[in-house]
């Protein structure tokens, strides 16, 4: 027992002795030669702030608004709550709006971003650079009178034209309250046909007395099948890109 005790403490003592202090590592930032930042620094970190933010500004400024409406309405006209999912939704959104705007990405990259990348320009120039090509796509899709009605609103942008100069806190917002509106026309169009399907087997179910059977359910094949047969998806995709080009 004594033998084994002497043995627990050398061992206890061995280990104490090896493990030796560790050495911490010096972790310091270079803030320049004044200990501030610089100015490239600072535009760094809006660039990196710009960056963050893009997906919510494609949103903003392209046709994505309309087509996921559209896309939506379409999904709640044929009656399916949960297929196509809302990714699927989204992603064909997506595409459609890289289809419809890979000429003005194009203009902006080549015109703003490039620049910039290559270190011909500074930052400011290529950010109104890059955004003018988005400047005259909303101005060629913005409403007048929302544009006049949003003007309204600010008592020194009243009498604004929607020009691609115009100020980006009225052309924005009117450009996304205008794809909206023609949004729900196109949905109202399309809904049409699937309420007409509805009302139809809601008064063929009447006639037979079926009343406890909900018309929605008998009505979802029969809207399905008229969407396919019709090439619903096709005609629908078309529809939304022919109305930018």
């Amino acid at each position: 027992m004594i033998r084994h005790a002497g043995l627990l403490r050398c061992l206890i003592g061995g280990l104490l002795l090896l493990a030796g202090p560790s050495a911490a590592q010096d972790i310091s930032i270079s803030l320049g030669d004044d200990g501030s930042l610089s100015a490239r620094t600072i535009q760094l970190i809006l660039l990196i702030t710009v960056l963050s933010l893009a997906p919510a500004l494609a949103i903003m400024i392209t046709c994505f608004p309309f087509i996921v409406t559209v896309l939506s309405i379409l999904r709640q006209g044929i009656g399916l709550q949960q297929s196509p999912p809302n990714m699927l939704i989204v992603s064909l959104a997506l595409f459609l709006t890289y289809f419809v705007m890979e000429p003005v990405f194009s203009e902006a990259w080549a015109t703003g971003i490039e620049p910039l990348l290559g270190e011909r320009i500074e930052i400011e120039e290529a950010v109104a650079r890059a955004l003018e090509p988005f400047r005259n796509f909303m101005a060629g899709r913005v409403d007048g009178d929302t544009f006049s009605a949003m003007a309204a609103l600010r008592p020194d942008a009243a009498g604004t034209a929607p020009a691609p100069d115009a100020p980006l806190s009225i052309l924005v917002p009117s450009f996304m309250l205008s794809e909206i509106a023609r949004a729900f026309q196109i949905g109202f169009l399309l809904f049409l046909p699937f309420l007409i399907i509805d009302l139809v087997v809601a008064a063929v179910l009447m006639s037979m007395g079926m009343m406890m059977v909900p018309p929605a359910i008998v009505s979802l094949p029969f809207k399905l099948a008229f969407f396919v047969i019709a090439d619903g998806w096709t005609l629908v995709a078309d529809g939304l890109v022919r109305g930018y080009f």
